[in-house]
C-alpha cells in the first residue's frame, strides 16, 4: 500500500485521525490544529495539509480566526520555498485581507488592517524568494521591525531560509564568488564560514566557494538524433505534391 501524497512523517497520530475523518470540519478541532501549528513553529517541522485544514476551518468559522496563527502558518510556509505552500495558504484567506489597504475604497474593519499589512509584507518576502532575489530578501527582512515580530514564533527561521537558498544554489552552480554568496545568505565572517563548511559541506578556495558535483548541477552533453526513414520522406513529398495539384 502506497503512502498518501498528503502524509507527513512528523505528524502526530491524533492529527492524522482528524484529517482523515469528519472532525476535519468540526469547529472544535480548531484549537487542536492551532496547538499543532505552535508545535511546528517550535520543532522546525512543517505540515502544510494540517495547516490548510485549519485555514479552511477559519473560512467556515470567521469568529474563531486568530491573526497570529495565520501569520505563523504563512511564515512556516516561507521556510519550505520554492514549494507552492505559501500560495496555497494565501488563497484560503479572505479577499479583504489580500487587498492592499491603500487600494481599498473603504476603511478596513477593526482588526483587519494589522493582519492585512502583515500578510502583504510576508507576500513581499515570498515574491523575493520566488524571484531568487536573495540579497533583497535579507535587506527587506531587516528593514522593518514588523518582520522581526512576524518571524519571532518560528524557531530557526533564518537558518531554515538559508538552508533552502543553499539547496537552490547547489542545484544550479558549481562555483560562486564568496561576496555573492555572502549577500545571498545574508551573513559574513566566521558565521558564514561555519555555515558554508559545516552545514552545506562546501569547500572554500580563496574568494571562491566550490559546490560539490551533483546530478542537478552536472553539465551533460546532449546528442539529438533524428531517425527518419525513407518511406516517411516519400510520404511527406507525396503530400506536398497532392496539395499543390
Amino acid at each position: 500500500m502506497g503512502i498518501a501524497f498528503d502524509s507527513t512523517a512528523e505528524r502526530p497520530p491524533h492529527i492524522d485521525v482528524i484529517l482523515n475523518g469528519l472532525d476535519r470540519y468540526n469547529p472544535e478541532s480548531t484549537q487542536i490544529f492551532e496547538e499543532y501549528v505552535s508545535q511546528q513553529c517550535e520543532g522546525r517541522t512543517h505540515d502544510i495539509y494540517a495547516n490548510l485544514a485549519l485555514l479552511k476551518l477559519y473560512q467556515f468559522n470567521p469568529h474563531l480566526t486568530k491573526d497570529e496563527v495565520i501569520t505563523n502558518v504563512l511564515v512556516k510556509a516561507l521556510t519550505v520555498f520554492p514549494s507552492p505552500d505559501f500560495s496555497l495558504a494565501l488563497h484560503l484567506l479572505p479577499p479583504h485581507i489580500l487587498t492592499p489597504i491603500s487600494a481599498s475604497s473603504a476603511l478596513p474593519a477593526a482588526g483587519d488592517a494589522p493582519l492585512s499589512e502583515a500578510v502583504q509584507k510576508l507576500n513581499v518576502l515570498n515574491n523575493l524568494l520566488g524571484q531568487a532575489s536573495y540579497s533583497a530578501f535579507w535587506s527587506t527582512l531587516d528593514s522593518d521591525d514588523l518582520y522581526a515580530d512576524l518571524i519571532a514564533d518560528v524557531s530557526g527561521f533564518e537558518e531554515l531560509i538559508r538552508i533552502r537558498i543553499a539547496l537552490t544554489i547547489s542545484q544550479t552552480v558549481r562555483e560562486i564568488e564568496r561576496s555573492v554568496l555572502e549577500s545571498w545568505l545574508g551573513m559574513q565572517g566566521e558565521s558564514f564560514e561555519k555555515f558554508v563548511s559545516g552545514v552545506c559541506g562546501w569547500a572554500m578556495s580563496g574568494s571562491v566557494i566550490k559546490v560539490p558535483l551533483n546530478k542537478e548541477n552536472e553539465a551533460k552533453g546532449t546528442i539529438v538524433r533524428e531517425n527518419v526513414k525513407m518511406e516517411q520522406f516519400s510520404r511527406v513529398i507525396r503530400r506536398a505534391y497532392e496539395q499543390t495539384a
